[in-house]
């Protein structure tokens, strides 16, 4: 009987204004346009979805256990825009049933250019969760999901139990994403996406072409109780666990599918109501992270020397660093970023954090057919030349402040 560990990422990027190449305008955002779109998605999303899950764990007696990864991002428009949200996230906190993940502070793509400030902003998002949760997080989550086997050895490293990653088909090799697996190097264990079923929920549980449609809470409960049995009268085989029936079903999606990328008349909500019930009634059960990889050692090796992601068709790194704009973009940033920290200025440096998030770079991406779609639907620009202008003028203006704080012996140094 496989586990069920559901995970959500909770995510909206702060958005740039419009700034050109002639703007001095110390202020890089749009709190006006982002203060508007967090509201409207805590209405539509987290107030309730949050009660939804409230509801559904008191009604369960903790069987129903659920994990959260809040980006400081998102936390800080929170506590700016809708404290309200903030304080629904404690009251799943104290039901003691809600585990929430590591990342980075800033949605930042940090791990492939600096490690020293893939560092800092994990250890500043972890005393966040700790301050605002009370909880001290066990468990890692890489911003989109990027992962590679470096990855897994750092997270151990920084003292993580386990680490989330996606169920990628290459790396898997034809075994299953449903069990904990280790990296080649490195104590951890590592929770694999079973990408099929998370996005039958996530992208097409309102698709009225699709072949399952309508999706109700039963038969994906259904599903997942199938993924842990034998057919009649056989035994589970001998051997590694990446062979046995399925240990865990490891649904991770954005938190926006319920109510935002699936409106609530697509019936979602009512889904999310019922799924808890739906595979207790089978017998299944609920774990958060940390729990499934206490309860299941790995027994196999997930090796995975190349980088992947959650995104997109290719599940590579293409959404951010595809073009040459994207990278000559994050180059630019992160040289950028070793002059502010020799420039010792806290306030350029947080200034700088805030436009590492990955999203403005995901803006830029050319991308084609059905990738494009869900690129310009997330983007705030007319075209992916736009993001990278408006991005690099931005920039522009943050590096001549810069140079006008530093050292001038630092910089002619360099």
């Amino acid at each position: 009987m496989p586990s069920v560990c559901l995970y959500f990422q909770v995510h909206q990027p702060e958005r740039l204004r419009r700034y050109s190449v002639f703007d001095a305008e110390a202020n890089y955002f749009d709190p006006a346009r982002n203060a508007e779109i967090l509201r409207k998605v805590a209405a539509k999303c987290y107030l309730p979805a949050t009660q939804v899950l409230l509801e559904q764990i008191n009604r369960h007696d903790g069987a129903f256990r659920v994990a959260f990864s809040l980006t400081g991002t998102i936390i800080e428009q929170f506590q700016q825009y809708a404290p309200d949200v903030i304080d629904r996230f404690r009251k799943l906190a104290e039901t003691g049933c809600v585990e929430f993940l590591a990342e980075t502070a800033n949605h930042s793509l940090a791990f492939l250019y600096s490690r020293d400030e893939f560092m800092e902003q994990v250890e500043i998002h972890a005393d966040l969760v700790d301050r605002l949760f009370n909880q001290r997080p066990t468990v890692f989550r890489n911003t989109e999901l990027i992962y590679n086997n470096d990855l897994a050895a750092a997270a151990a490293e920084m003292g993580f139990r386990g680490v989330i990653a996606e169920g990628a088909d290459g790396p898997l090799n034809q075994r299953t994403p449903n069990n904990v697996y280790r990296p080649p190097h490195g104590d951890i264990g590592i929770l694999l996406k079973n990408y099929k079923l998370s996005d039958d929920i996530a992208f097409r549980f309102s698709n009225t072409n699709w072949a399952e449609y309508p999706l109700t809470a039963a038969k994906m409960a259904r599903w997942i109780h199938q993924l842990g049995t034998c057919p009649e009268g056989q035994q589970p085989p001998p051997g590694p666990a990446a062979e046995r029936p399925a240990q865990l079903c490891n649904l991770f999606m954005d938190f926006e599918t319920f109510g935002e990328h699936q409106w609530s008349e697509t019936g979602i909500f009512e889904f999310l109501r019922e799924f808890p019930k739906a595979v207790l009634e089978t017998g299944d059960t609920f774990m958060v992270p940390t729990e499934a990889v206490d309860a299941y050692p790995p027994d196999d090796v997930y090796d995975c020397p190349q980088m992947t992601s959650w995104a997109d068709s290719e599940r590579d790194l293409s959404a951010w660093v595809g073009n040459a704009m994207q990278s000559s973009a994050l180059h630019e940033l992160y040289r950028l970023g070793q002059r502010i920290k020799e420039a010792e200025s806290e306030q350029l440096l947080a200034l700088w954090r805030r436009l590492t998030t990955s999203d403005h770079f995901y803006y830029m991406a050319t991308k084609y057919h059905g990738d494009a779609a869900v690129h310009d639907y997330f983007s705030p620009y007319q075209s992916p030349y736009d993001a990278y202008i408006n991005f690099m003028n931005v920039l522009d203006n943050l590096r001549a402040r810069v140079e006008a704080a530093a050292p001038a012996e630092k910089l002619a140094a360099e």
